[in-house]
């Protein structure tokens, strides 16, 4: 269990107030300047040797990725931070925006300078109302200090922050069709090579990273790479934002250590399942696009990237979506599949036709008016659909249906046989 001193976002649930004054009070902007004086090359090694794994779902080495940048492209460069959240059961973005905006204003002006960013715009799930106002504020406050703007901290740095407002498009969470929509146009993903770091917004090289990623930053090179390297497990570093919802008796956001075993963190920070542990059914550790593990596996199962790969789910975003014994598991995957058909953008045949398919099928599953040779039939199709698409939204459709056909297939095949009695 994390300890409190090792806890970044001491303010997540907002006991404090997020202004300028708190946020110092806090250890926010300090020696900022001195963080800066590292040099592009210092900071980006303390990341790598932070072990910092992204964290908006895909767990690629931070500091890895902000070495991609190149050194003198002769364009400008620039930083995206992904403040889109829409993945169902996640909301860890939104508190630290909410009430820790400090935090991701000075680590968006690291992580800029370590990639040779001037400028940085922050894109802001459009129904984060509240959030992009406080945001703005205390982006207006950090300008009127002279932490942001000509000479940022006196560094010698010139630096400029933009929040933009999505306009509610799941499919805009993906990078390169986050770029697209800040560019002015329809959100769909771009296809890869080119990678955004040698042509991203604007045709220049480009950074996108996870609010929690870049939030986490100053921290980090505070505290030194080996303090962070030193919570959690091997290859999985570092504190992580859990948000707990479904059916549990206290539904939160929690910062705690990488590795900790999911029945500990259901327990200890969300007051249990409702009914006992007994009466779990299933539960979904990383946000709805990663595969539904069964009781059984829940039992022992710890909370990070490898371990959670290795039964076949994902960490994604850590929101952890537990359902009890009362949840029809069937009609749960459906609702995630009518999500995904309803937000893919349409411009890769097999997720457009795929995700609508899969939802038809999901609701004849619910309804018991497939056969049982369809079961097989309905899993084949979701692997035609995964890894055959520009983005991930093919494989977030297909990954829930997976993973309840792998755990659940007996309840498919149960609701089919009722109904052919009937």
């Amino acid at each position: 269990m994390l300890k409190d001193e090792d806890r970044i976002f001491t303010n997540l649930l907002g006991p404090d107030k997020w202004d300028l004054k708190e946020a110092k009070k806090r250890g926010d902007w300090k020696d900022t300047k001195k963080l800066l004086g590292r040099g592009r090359d210092g900071i980006i090694d303390e990341m790598k040797a932070s072990g910092l794994r992204g964290r908006g779902g895909a767990g690629f080495s931070t500091g890895m990725k902000w070495s991609f940048m190149p050194k003198d492209s002769g364009k400008p460069h620039y930083l995206v931070v992904n403040a889109d959240e829409g993945e169902p059961g996640t909301c860890k973005d939104r508190d630290i925006l909410r009430h820790e905006p400090h935090k991701l204003i000075e680590g968006c002006l690291i992580a800029s300078y370590a990639i040779g960013a001037n400028a940085c715009y922050i894109y802001i799930r459009g129904e984060f109302y509240r959030e992009a106002e406080i945001l703005q504020k205390a982006i207006d406050e950090a300008y009127a200090a002279g932490l942001i703007g000509k000479n940022a901290c006196k560094s010698g740095w010139d630096f400029d922050v933009y929040v933009h407002r999505g306009m509610g498009a799941y499919i805009c969470g993906e990078e390169t069709a986050l770029i697209e929509s800040l560019e002015g146009k329809k959100g769909q993903p771009r296809l890869k090579p080119p990678f955004p770091a040698m042509a991203g917004l604007y045709g220049c090289p480009t950074t996108v990273n996870n609010v929690e990623s870049i939030a986490v930053a100053p921290t980090i090179l505070r505290r030194g790479a080996e303090w962070f390297a030193n919570i959690g497990t091997p290859n999985n570093t570092g504190t992580k934002i859990f948000s707990i919802s479904g059916h549990v008796n206290n539904p939160c956001n929690v910062e705690e250590e990488m590795g900790i075993p999911l029945r500990e963190l259901i327990e200890k920070h969300a007051g249990g399942v409702r009914g006992g542990w007994d009466n779990l059914l299933a539960v979904i550790p990383g946000g709805s696009s990663v595969p539904v593990l069964p009781k059984a596996i829940c039992d022992d199962v710890i909370m990070d990237f490898d371990s959670l790969r290795a039964v076949r789910s994902g960490l994604g975003t850590a929101a952890v979506i537990v359902m009890d014994k009362s949840t029809d598991i069937v009609r749960a995957i459906a609702r995630l599949s009518a999500f995904y058909k309803h937000e893919s953008c349409g411009q890769c045949t097999p997720c457009r036709e795929g995700t609508g398919w899969l939802s038809r099928m999901m609701n004849r599953m619910v309804r018991g008016e497939a056969t049982i040779e369809e079961i097989d039939l309905l899993e084949n199709v979701t692997h035609q659909i995964e890894g055959h698409t520009i983005c991930a939204l093919g494989d977030a459709a297909a990954w829930p249906v997976q993973g309840l056909i792998r755990h659940f297939r007996s309840e498919l095949e149960d609701r089919i046989k009722k109904s052919k009695v009937a």
